[in-house]
């Protein structure tokens, strides 16, 4: 059946919740073609991609072996590419990848796995890459490609521009490539900047292409691809071309399809309060106007001639969202005490309030929310502060030298024996010295990065005023690895968050929602919260049903104008103390290593995007403030 999605979108999607669910469905295709090949007696071709999306994919994969019994004996695989040049055994070489993540846990014969050689000299590549495409077609073509897409729209490593007629070939990455990839990586330097990738001719040329994509920092490519003319400056928009291709989606990166941001565009909408917010406010950011100075015109010219029929009256429906708008905005995150306002985001009582920061690194909690956790204190709420992981591979190993010459200095100024702290200072530096780039810290070297970072986390803390016995390290496991990669939720993770919250009893959380962070820890740690909420919950426990869960971002980006609730003004003497809040995480400043495509300086990220929530509030005609942070309340 034709319906108004398809008049703009020119792929087709499916969208999921999550991407475990978006997995799971891409895997039971994978299995169901291998299972149709293998009762045919024939080979099941597979084109793969690597990165962090397809991760849960192989997952499931490996999972569907070892449990169901769905055999690789009839697979044969080509990866779309790899870096150049780079030791194949490098932990961040996709012939590593592939090993770590599938190839070791199946049953796939060896000489049926097909990957970019990267060993090759420079000269032999074009070769080389001529007998890939080779080796595809006696294969009998790929069957099913799998893509991922970068933020720059390519697939496989076709930059923008790529020619639809390129083969397998080598390629310049991007600069913008690069720093997306760079938290696989010690510093931005050491990432590669050639690589060898399949062409678009080659890719399209698959009998089916599944491209998946999770995440809010991948919804504008996908909006440009799906929806906007193609062009080779959005390589996967060229997949528009294609009689059988499907994006994968979770709700995240579908967040700016046509279906989800403008929803009235396509069909009947149900007119929530919810629904006339955003319609509202992205009218009134696009024609730059005022929400109270919106026309019946406006309304009309924007597509909401049905909200005017339903609603009648224009200028009521500019109160009503300005009223929503307005309310949103409180100094008093934790609840004005001994007033009634129906309208305020947060209750009045009790007061004051057991409140816990959930911080899933040593300075998520300050970058993200320090004005907002200062005025929590400031206010006489009991506020603690539980730091979720350790955060040490996030600290470079000159500051581990540093560190320990300060401590045999220390104990050299207070007469004590240095003998221990200078072996070890001499164990270390010795280690250090001979580090390879892709070579695992000691885990007496992490404990001492960590402790690194927990002492500035303290330091924080003991700025914002709260006591140490309200400041919690909970070192969840799952980031015990020494690598950029970590491990799943375990049950470990879980309990120990539990026993904080059971010990605490708080009428008020907040929780990193910021899920657009590259390495993927701030969504373990908002994962782990929600489990341990759900089971408290489950257990009836007397005082879960009074407690407000409130999620905040920041670090890596903020939450769209029309989806706040609870937004927090701040002073130019509010924002600086922030800053300086920021600054005593020394660790963390100028280059730190593993920061992702974005070079900035936390502090700085944070500010301009405070900043950028206060004056959307502006241009849709509430007070200027200097600064705004930003929450949502997640109902659980």
């Amino acid at each position: 059946m034709i319906s108004m999605v398809d008049s703009f979108e020119k792929i087709s999607c499916t969208i999921f919740p999550d991407l475990i669910e978006g997995s799971r469905f891409v895997a039971q295709t994978i299995a169901q073609l291998i299972k149709e090949k293998q009762q045919k007696k024939e080979m099941c071709v597979l084109g793969l991609a690597t990165g962090s999306t397809p991760k849960t994919l192989y997952s499931e994969l490996v999972r569907m072996h070892r449990e169901e019994g769905l055999s690789f004996k009839n697979v044969i695989t080509f990866n779309l590419d790899e870096y150049y040049p780079i030791d194949r055994t490098a932990f961040q070489s996709y012939h590593s990848y592939m090993h770590r993540n599938l190839f070791d846990h199946i049953d796939i014969d060896p000489a049926n796995i097909h990957l970019p050689n990267s060993d090759l000299p420079k000269e032999e590549i074009k070769k080389h890459g001529a007998e890939y495409e080779q080796q595809i077609e006696d294969a009998g073509g790929i069957d099913l490609q799998i893509l991922g897409i970068g933020n720059n729209g390519h697939i496989g490593f076709n930059e923008p521009r790529s020619s639809i007629y390129s083969k397998t070939r080598l390629i310049n990455l991007e600069n913008s490539t690069r720093l997306a990839n760079s938290f696989e990586f010690a510093t931005i330097a050491e990432v590669p900047r050639l690589a060898i990738t399949m062409g678009i001719s080659t890719i399209l040329k698959a009998r089916k292409i599944i491209l998946l994509a999770w995440g809010p920092a991948k919804a504008p490519v996908v909006q440009k691809a799906v929806e906007e003319p193609m062009t080779e400056l959005i390589p996967a928009s060229l997949l528009q071309q294609h009689s059988d291709c499907l994006f994968v989606l979770d709700e995240a990166a579908a967040a700016d399809l046509t279906r989800n941001k403008s929803p009235w565009l396509t069909g009947d909408t149900e007119w929530t309060p919810k629904m006339i917010k955003k319609a509202v406010v992205n009218m009134a950011l696009k024609l730059k106007k005022p929400v109270l100075s919106l026309t019946s015109t406006d309304y009309n010219d924007y597509g909401l001639a049905d909200l005017v029929v339903e609603k009648g009256d224009v200028y009521e429906i500019n109160l009503q969202v300005y009223y929503m708008l307005r309310d949103s905005i409180t100094g008093w995150p934790g609840g004005k005490p001994n007033a009634v306002i129906p309208a305020h985001p947060e209750r009045s009582s009790p007061y004051p309030k057991k409140v816990v920061i959930f911080s899933p690194h040593p300075d998520d909690d300050i970058i993200s929310m320090g004005g907002t956790f200062q005025r929590l204190h400031d206010q006489g709420h009991d506020v603690h502060v539980a730091y979720q992981t350790s955060g040490n591979i996030a600290v470079t190993d000159e500051f581990v030298t540093r560190f320990l010459d300060f401590a045999v200095g220390f104990e050299e100024i207070a007469g004590i024996d240095t003998k221990t702290s200078n072996d070890i200072l001499k164990k270390v530096s010795s280690y250090l010295s001979r580090k390879k780039s892709d070579q695992m810290d000691t885990p007496q070297i992490r404990a001492i990065k960590g402790l690194i970072r927990r002492g500035e986390a303290k330091a924080t803390c003991r700025y914002v005023g709260l006591k140490d016995s309200n400041i919690h390290f909970l070192n969840l496991p799952f980031y015990e690895t020494g690598t950029v990669e970590k491990k799943p939720m375990s049950e470990a993770d879980v309990q120990i968050t539990l026993e904080l919250l059971q010990e605490i009893k708080p009428q008020q959380i907040f929780c990193a929602g910021d899920l657009a962070d590259p390495h993927g820890t701030h969504k373990v740690c908002l994962d782990v919260v929600f489990e341990a909420l759900r089971r408290l919950k489950e257990q009836n426990q007397p005082w879960i049903a009074d407690c407000w869960l409130w999620l905040y971002k920041g670090a890596w980006q903020e939450w769209n104008i029309e989806e706040i609730e609870m937004a927090i003004p701040m002073s130019p003497d509010q924002v600086i103390k922030k800053r300086y809040g920021i600054f005593i995480h020394q660790s963390q400043k100028d280059m730190v290593p593993f920061q992702g495509s974005d070079a900035r300086e936390f502090w700085q990220r944070a500010e301009e995007r405070n900043a950028n929530t206060a004056n959307l509030y502006a241009q849709l005609g509430l007070t200027q403030y200097a600064a705004m942070e930003a929450f949502v309340r997640w109902h659980y």
